[in-house]
């Protein structure tokens, strides 16, 4: 159908997140795995991709990232929430391009910050320090335009006259683990993100039920996306609330054994959990779905507060606690670096115990209740 230009996505670039997801990456891969080679590789990309930014990405030179369709064809949202209605006011009327989206300023600025470690490393000291400042620039301005103060939330996103979206969403999570919330903002989200307009019982619903747009079987406005509550997850635990991080990850257990595979599809309905009834099927999610698969180990990392520093083979965890069903789970062979580190973490009566079983080379667990 690509081929006969039935649909637009034979070569199609409509991804405003890409480009600083893979630039994060990028920066934390070689933080945690120690791997200078690959990044003195890969160096060239990420220059290409901060020009991108810089000179593509920011259409309006205000230091966001924005989008906006350039065919009749192509998507009008191009976030990971990319359906037609995903973009919203309060009101429910659609926001007009273009859209610079909350959490593609949160990935852009931990871009900023991962990879001004990695220059930092690399001697490039002048870079090192440029990043700093669009991280630190990024940051003030993010507070002024996205928090809304009376709301007690972030805008979703803003719109082409640079108003807020002044609506109740997951996307804010993901601002909670670039490290752009913190403090008193940091825990009023949170506190936000648990809420029972937003925690169906199963999981984050990727919009408020209190919201206009609100539905429980919509693709994007009131579903649940196991991927997007890993994020949560693990912003929560940045935020130190681990345990909304275990009321996440107990949620998405409890949907996969009732939705009766034993994993996590693409997304499912987002009505709340009631007694004696299980989650109910988003009919054509797609089963299985990588991200879905990959969320189990963030929801992993995320209770249990594991950042792994491969240059410095050492695994620090933060506030580690484990759900009430599990009463331990054991990691093997964990990388950092070049050393290797097998522990297992026991649910105990305040948060989780850590046993090393066996290292190779001089790797070192370092545990901060």
């Amino acid at each position: 159908m690509a081929n006969t230009g039935e649909i637009p996505f034979g070569r199609y670039y409509g991804s405003i997140d890409s480009t600083p997801l893979f630039l994060w990456l990028s920066g934390r891969y070689v933080s945690a795995t120690g791997d200078r080679k690959l990044a003195e590789e890969l160096w060239p990309n990420v220059e290409r991709g901060l020009d991108w930014i810089g000179n593509y990405g920011d259409r309006d030179g205000d230091g966001y990232i924005e989008y906006q369709r350039e065919t009749p064809r192509g998507l009008a949202n191009q976030g990971w929430k990319d359906s037609l209605d995903a973009i919203s006011h309060s009101d429910g009327t659609l926001a007009k391009p273009p859209i610079a989206l909350a959490e593609v300023q949160g990935y852009a600025y931990a871009a900023y910050s991962a990879l001004a470690e990695v220059a930092g490393r690399l001697n490039k000291h002048d870079l090192r320090d440029h990043l700093r400042e669009e991280a630190r620039t990024l940051k003030a301005n993010f507070e002024r335009d996205f928090w809304l103060k009376k709301e007690k939330m972030l805008a979703l996103a803003l719109d082409g006259d640079k108003r807020p979206c002044a609506v109740m969403s997951s996307n804010g999570a993901h601002c909670l683990v670039a490290g752009l919330l913190d403090g008193d903002r940091a825990a009023i989200f949170s506190d936000r993100l648990l809420a029972e307009d937003m925690f169906s019982g199963w999981g984050v619903r990727t919009l408020s039920s209190r919201e206009r747009r609100y539905n429980p079987m919509s693709y994007h406005n009131g579903s649940v996306w196991p991927h997007d509550n890993a994020m949560a997850a693990w912003g929560l635990a940045i935020a130190g609330r681990t345990d909304g991080a275990v009321k996440i990850m107990t949620g998405l257990f409890d949907a996969a054994a009732g939705l009766n595979n034993e994993s996590l599809p693409e997304l499912f309905c987002g009505f709340s959990r009631e007694p004696g009834l299980g989650p109910v099927p988003y009919p054509v999610a797609c089963h299985p779905q990588a991200w879905s698969a990959a969320s189990v180990f963030l929801l992993l990392q995320a209770i249990l507060g594991i950042e792994v520093r491969g240059f410095e083979h050492r695994i620090v965890m933060r506030s580690p606690m484990m759900p009430e069903w599990l009463e331990w789970i054991r990691f093997d062979d964990l990388r950092l670096g070049t050393s290797a580190l097998s522990f297992i973490a026991r649910r105990g009566r305040r948060g989780a115990s850590i046993e090393v079983l066996e290292k190779h080379g001089p790797a070192t667990v370092e545990v901060h209740k």
